[in-house]
């Protein structure tokens, strides 16, 4: 008797069938045989570790994994929301993994990162929604890796109080959490997440971090019109952001949320602009930028750019 495999999206079954548009030339990823690449592999595999890089199919993997550039996801592979975007599995999840942080600080060791991203899937089954474990994640990290800088990439920790706090106590240098869309769409596509309640996150952590940097990223393609991404943009100002990221959405599969469209080059440079006129301290917009995409070289940038502000 076959035992049957369980869906990586139940929510999404029964959804209709959305052809995917063919990619344009643009968006290609380069694949490579690098050993860096594997040896990147190598380390997340031994160490059972969870990355965005795999779970969330990003397109950069071959890229950032030859540099050996990973993001780190914790608290699990399963998430308890079921965003009409992601690709990351959704479903019930496990118990947390009290040696995590210990093999995430181990992994960094092991892979001499200068920074870290570290992000996670959405524990709503969680008292705190998972901040405690950040903070041990961060400071385990520190610890080991006294010289690496840390970027974590949060959830909303809705209706849980001040457990984001417990994040910002453990002193990340980069703060990101991602607004992902604008709010006319949020019902269809980010349905358990709330854009005001992402906004006031962006903005209480900096009240509460002065020199923390804050970050948030949006897709485009979803069928969003270019006013509501310039409100987006005015309200992270807002909400005094110090770096946004603007990319391009992939649809994971027939049963996600449909791509309205693929944004050109020219496009991405045009909001690029725009954005660096309203304020941001810095600005990705690319077909391909991720929010942890060149995240290192994205973080000197950051510094760089603070010191030459004050």
């Amino acid at each position: 008797m076959t035992q049957k495999i369980k869906p990586r999206h139940p929510e999404k079954v029964k959804n209709p069938i959305n052809p995917i548009k063919k990619k344009p030339d643009w968006i290609r990823s380069k694949l490579s045989n690098s050993k860096e690449f594997f040896l990147t592999k190598t380390i997340v595999n031994k160490n059972n570790l969870v990355t965005v890089c795999q779970e969330a199919n990003c397109p950069n993997i071959t890229e950032c994994w030859s540099k050996r550039h990973a993001t780190f996801m914790i608290m699990g592979d399963t998430c308890t929301r079921a965003c009409a975007f992601c690709d990351v599995k959704t479903g019930k999840p496990g118990n947390l993994d009290e040696f995590e942080p210990i093999k995430i600080s181990q992994a960094v060791k092991k892979l001499n990162l200068k920074h870290v991203v570290i992000t996670s899937v959405d524990r709503d089954d969680l008292k705190d929604g998972g901040s405690n474990h950040f903070y041990n994640v961060i400071k385990q990290t520190r610890k080991v890796n006294p010289n690496t800088t840390i970027e974590v990439l949060t959830p909303d920790f809705l209706r849980k109080g001040d457990a984001y706090k417990k994040v910002l106590e453990a002193n990340p240098d980069v703060f990101n959490h991602n607004i992902e869309t604008v709010p006319s769409l949020y019902l269809k596509v980010r349905p358990g997440s709330r854009y005001f309640a992402s906004l006031e996150l962006l903005k209480n952590a900096k009240k509460i971090n002065k020199k923390v940097f804050t970050k948030s990223g949006i897709m485009v393609g979803l069928g969003e019109r270019k006013d509501e991404i310039l409100q987006v943009m005015d309200d992270l100002k807002s909400a005094d952001v110090d770096f946004l990221t603007i990319g391009q959405y992939l649809q994971p599969s027939v049963k996600h949320f449909p791509l309205d469209r693929y944004y050109t080059p020219d496009e991405f440079a045009e909001l690029g602009s725009i954005a660096k006129a309203k304020g941001f301290l810095l600005v990705s917009s690319s077909p391909l930028t991720r929010s942890s995409y060149h995240a290192d070289e994205d973080f000197a940038k950051l510094q760089q750019n603070r010191n030459n502000f004050h």
